[in-house]
């Protein structure tokens, strides 16, 4: 296995259009890795030139100690497996699995025992005589997969795998994907447009806007801190709600509502404000209440959703379906649960106590972050 290390790359194509730009992310050694962001943010054009099928412009490209901006793909040692399967229809499971191996002078029973283990790993042994057509999906994606664990690579690399599959079978082809990435500890990158296929198959996530990197982290320090409104917005769902508000002292206000902060608010003057759905609580709290208009309700069963407007902003709370709703809400605010964003920039605005563990953590490593 091997750490796959990105270093200031860029991809410019002809004409100038720059699709991905000054890209920097260090995968150690058996991590896995997920890039996430919105129909072309430059996550697809990232992995290709990770795998050699787009070239580098700029930056540098490490499998390893080893470079690999000029290195052919195949000499990469790295396994694709794409959104189509790309399985070859005119040959069975078999030999679909052993097609590479051959092509790579693999002995015989070396390829037969890595087809057999592959096989009962992906529970796909009663299918290895079956022509793709004769497969399902989810057997088709299994088949894909097995090709690309059969190579035992340094590194696999996922482009949307599940995106063609239904919504109940991408649940669980997400498990069967994390458990084996886990089990065979080979160094993974994924991407998805989806965050919830994201949030659950990542030891960290990349959040990729405009082909720049949002933010890198784990799946909860993204979802928790996130690094922007891009972020904030884009992982969740529903979306964080975002509002504009204005804060001067330890008062908040947002809309008619005002709140009373504490002694730890991190500006004066427009804030863009953030608080999730399922840190709305639907009662009042002198002081820490915000008053709402319903506009609709979502039943979905273990949760109702309930849509909301304050003036012209909209909110969304994540209530029991047993809440009794009304044409006016009171919702409870936890200040600790409040997110500030700088208006203009949209980038997160540490809290005091925030800033302050930050700074701790960066002078424990030799780092100042003070005047940052």
């Amino acid at each position: 296995m091997a750490s796959i290390s990105l270093q200031n790359i860029a991809k410019v194509y002809p004409g100038g259009t720059k699709a991905v730009r000054d890209i920097n992310i260090d995968i150690k050694d058996g991590e896995f890795i997920v890039l996430v962001g919105p129909s072309g943010c430059g996550k697809s054009t990232l992995l290709r030139m990770v795998a050699g099928l787009e070239t580098i412009t700029e930056g540098k490209a490490k499998i390893g100690d080893k470079v690999v901006n000029h290195v052919e793909p195949a000499d990469r040692d790295i396994a694709m497996v794409f959104q189509n399967y790309a399985l070859y229809p005119h040959m069975s499971v078999y030999n679909n699995l052993a097609y590479g191996l051959r092509n790579r002078r693999k002995p015989k029973d070396e390829i037969d025992r890595r087809i057999r283990e592959a096989a009962r790993m992906l529970e796909i042994e009663q299918y290895l005589e079956r022509k793709p057509r004769a497969l399902s999906g989810g057997q088709r994606q299994r088949v894909a997969m097995g090709r690309a664990i059969v190579r035992e690579p340094e590194a696999f690399l996922f482009d949307e795998p599940l995106s063609n599959l239904d919504a109940k079978l991408r649940v669980s082809m997400r498990g069967e994907i994390k458990r084996l990435q886990k089990r065979l500890g080979t160094t993974s990158l994924y991407v998805t447009h989806d965050q919830l296929e994201a949030m659950t198959l990542a030891d960290r996530l990349v959040v990729l806007n405009g082909g720049e990197i949002e933010q890198i982290g784990t799946p909860l320090d993204v979802y928790h801190k996130p690094a922007s409104t891009f972020v904030a917005n884009f992982i969740g769902s529903p979306a964080m709600n975002l509002m504009n508000a204005e804060l001067h002292g330890n008062r908040l206000a947002i809309g008619y509502n005002v709140l009373e902060l504490g002694s730890y608010a991190p500006v004066s003057g427009p804030v863009i404000v953030g608080i999730r759905a399922e840190d709305l609580q639907p009662y009042e709290q002198p002081g820490l209440t915000i008053k709402a208009k319903l506009d609709y309700s979502e039943e979905l069963g273990a949760v109702r959703l309930a849509h909301c407007l304050i003036g012209e902003q909209k909110i969304v709370a994540a209530l029991s379906p047993e809440e009794p709703l009304a044409d006016e809400l009171n919702f409870s605010i936890d200040t600790e649960k409040l997110h500030f964003f700088d208006s203009e920039t949209g980038q997160r605005i540490p809290k005091v106590k925030e800033a302050a563990e930050t700074n701790e953590a960066a002078q424990a490593s030799g780092e100042s972050l003070i005047n940052a």
